[in-house]
């Protein structure tokens, strides 16, 4: 039944039901390539910066990359559809308010879909292309619904007691900041002191899970001072 409804499929619109040969292509690279990933974002990457918005974006861009790159391998694009579709990210990035890396991710992984679901010719099946949207959805909802990792969020301050940045001096550092800014550290990074203004910038991170209240987005880049 299956074979003859496949037949049928090929014959009205010239595409194969299923690819028995390039699926199974398909699925092991896919898995090949899925593991190296998520060895490297998830074991390597994501243990040192616990980055979580880092770790979505990586995962779903090495995803979509592969499936454009092997499902779209034989199809040409011309060279003002190739310009184009980079432009949109240019346009974004510098003529509108900068958009975060989630959204952007999201926006890539919507032009990648668009793209393969478009302009995929005969010689991908419908299996293989419902087998690609269906783990890039599937990827994106686990990443998004599992609680297991938690997220560590940063924000920028420009400090003002130099005399406390010091090695020797890091708790009482972490204490202050932590009373000013009433929430909990889990660690900083001091990436520049201007001796010249007697001023740091730090970058503070903590996890949202773990403070006591519960709005935190309006916590961002800002100074420090006595005023």
């Amino acid at each position: 039944m299956l074979t003859l409804l496949s037949n049928q499929i090929t014959e009205a619109f010239g595409i194969a039901f299923f690819d028995p040969e390039a699926f199974l292509e398909l699925v092991i690279r896919f898995v090949f390539n899925f593991v190296a990933t998520f060895l490297i974002v998830r074991y390597v990457y994501y243990p040192k910066t616990h980055r979580r918005d880092f770790l979505f974006t990586f995962i779903l861009i090495g995803i979509v990359v592969f499936l454009m790159c092997f499902l779209l391998e034989s199809v040409k694009l011309q060279l003002g559809f190739a310009l184009g579709l980079f432009a949109v990210f240019g346009i974004i990035r510098y003529r509108t308010m900068a958009i975060p890396i989630k959204e952007m991710t999201y926006l890539f992984v919507v032009i990648g879909l668009s793209v393969v679901n478009a302009l995929a010719n005969k010689k991908v099946s419908y299996a293989e292309l419902v087998f690609t949207n269906l783990i890039v959805l599937g990827v994106t909802y686990f990443i998004e619904k599992v609680k297991n990792i938690d997220n560590e969020s940063f924000t920028v301050v420009i400090y003002e007691k130099i005399e406390l940045v010091n090695p020797n001096r890091k708790a009482e550092l972490m204490q202050d900041l932590e009373a000013r800014l009433g929430i909990k550290i889990s660690r900083i990074e001091i990436t520049n002191i201007d001796f010249q203004k007697d001023t740091s910038k730090i970058y503070v991170f903590f996890f949202k899970s773990r403070q006591t209240w519960a709005d935190l987005e309006d916590l961002e880049y800002r100074t420090i001072t006595n005023e």
